[in-house]
């Protein structure tokens, strides 16, 4: 039997990047999805890619409006039957130097990430605490432990995840409920692969293993921490980084 057969996973921003490897890497371990992005139409293609619709759908969700992400968990419910896994992947980024940075860039980031993954949280608690089991995975960043020039408002929400995930998990472990988050490093995407050559070079070089990661290397992770391969972890923080910033 794989590791997710019979459960139902929501994945936030699962439409391309991570949260569609993330949600590939599922599929392929059994697991039925609900793949919730701004981009419907992209869902939709992401969905048929994963199999169609017996075992993924695609559903309109802007995460910072928490009557859609709790849609998005009866989305779960409505077509499969149960939420076991629920994966706060959604983000943007607005990057400036603190000086050149707006307001409305600093909130628009704080909004998707920081409020959207509290959303995300608070509407599959609801469901996974009168299941008494399910398990939470947040996408940090190791933007949050180090700080990254250009990222206040970046670095401030993935700092801020990782506090979220530490709270969650203490108020939900007694309900069976797992929370965890993962801070990925530099993994190889269209946003990172168009940086200029120079700075992509200049990032590799930071990394002890010498190399850019796959989206596949984190949605491993994420499989790990969604499964039962993990169900003594929870308020865990697992750094994807190939040893940068150790």
């Amino acid at each position: 039997m794989s590791l997710l057969t019979g459960r139902t996973a929501v994945v936030t921003g699962g439409a391309q990047g991570l949260g569609f490897a993330i949600a590939n890497r599922f599929v392929a371990e059994g697991a039925r999805i609900i793949l919730g992005d701004v981009n419907v139409d992209a869902a939709g293609a992401a969905a048929e890619k994963l199999g169609g619709r017996e075992v993924a759908r695609a559903v309109r969700c802007d995460v910072t409006d928490h009557a859609e992400v709790a849609g998005l968990v009866a989305a779960a419910l409505e077509n499969f039957g149960s939420l076991d896994v629920m994966v706060n992947n959604a983000g943007i980024t607005r990057d400036a130097t603190l000086r050149k940075m707006t307001e409305e860039q600093f909130d628009q980031v704080i909004a998707v990430h920081l409020k959207g993954t509290w959303n995300g949280l608070r509407a599959a608690a609801a469901v996974m605490r009168d299941a008494g089991s399910g398990a939470i995975v947040n996408m940090s960043s190791i933007s949050g432990k180090v700080g990254m020039i250009g990222q206040t408002n970046y670095s401030a929400a993935k700092a801020g995840i990782v506090g979220m995930t530490k709270a969650a998990a203490k108020e939900l472990a007694y309900l069976g409920v797992r929370v965890n988050a993962i801070q990925p490093g530099l993994i190889r995407s269209a946003m990172t692969e168009a940086m200029p050559p120079r700075i992509w070079d200049s990032k590799v070089a930071e990394v002890p293993i010498g190399r850019a990661g796959e989206p596949d290397e984190v949605a491993a992770v994420a499989l790990f921490l969604a499964s039962d391969l993990s169900s003594y972890m929870t308020g865990t923080v697992l750094e994807v980084t190939g040893g940068r910033h150790l």
